[in-house]
């Protein structure tokens, strides 16, 4: 049984990243589970921090690109999710040249809210930044 009430074509994801900060740092939707999205993002020089590991303002893009994503897919037509609140926990460095892969679950998809919990891990599995996206459920009025 699958949590999407949309469609979920990865190339129209994919595509819909042009010209867009997900699409400007190399961000690749891998898979769409039936409660999960899986994407990947190289670290290079558009990701890290000085000293040469990824920057923790990348690793939220990422997440957030995630969880915006699936918040739009779990809604019937209609409804959209707006960002209330996203922070993240980095427990690992990752230095240049990797890549990262992300998996976004659901902790909660609620009439009025949702919460998303994107997992980040090092080309080793390593856990290297978990982060938490809430949003609110509202009508849509454009």
């Amino acid at each position: 049984m699958t949590i999407w009430k949309r469609d979920h074509d990865i190339d129209g994801m994919q595509a819909s990243f042009a010209g867009s900060l997900p699409g400007h740092f190399g961000i690749r939707i891998l898979e769409v589970g039936p409660d999960f999205l899986r994407a990947e993002m190289p670290v290079d020089d558009r990701h890290v921090q000085p000293y040469g590991i990824l920057h923790g303002g990348a690793s939220v893009v990422l997440a957030e690109t995630l969880g915006s994503i699936a918040r739009i897919l779990t809604l019937p037509e209609g409804r959209r999710a707006v960002g209330l609140e996203v922070n993240a926990n980095h427990v690992a460095a990752v230095p240049k040249g990797e890549t990262v892969t992300a998996t976004c679950r659901p902790l909660h998809l609620g009439r009025t809210t949702q919460v998303w919990q994107t997992e980040i891990r090092r080309a080793d599995g390593r856990l290297a930044c978990v982060s938490r996206l809430t949003t609110a459920v509202v009508e849509w009025r454009g």
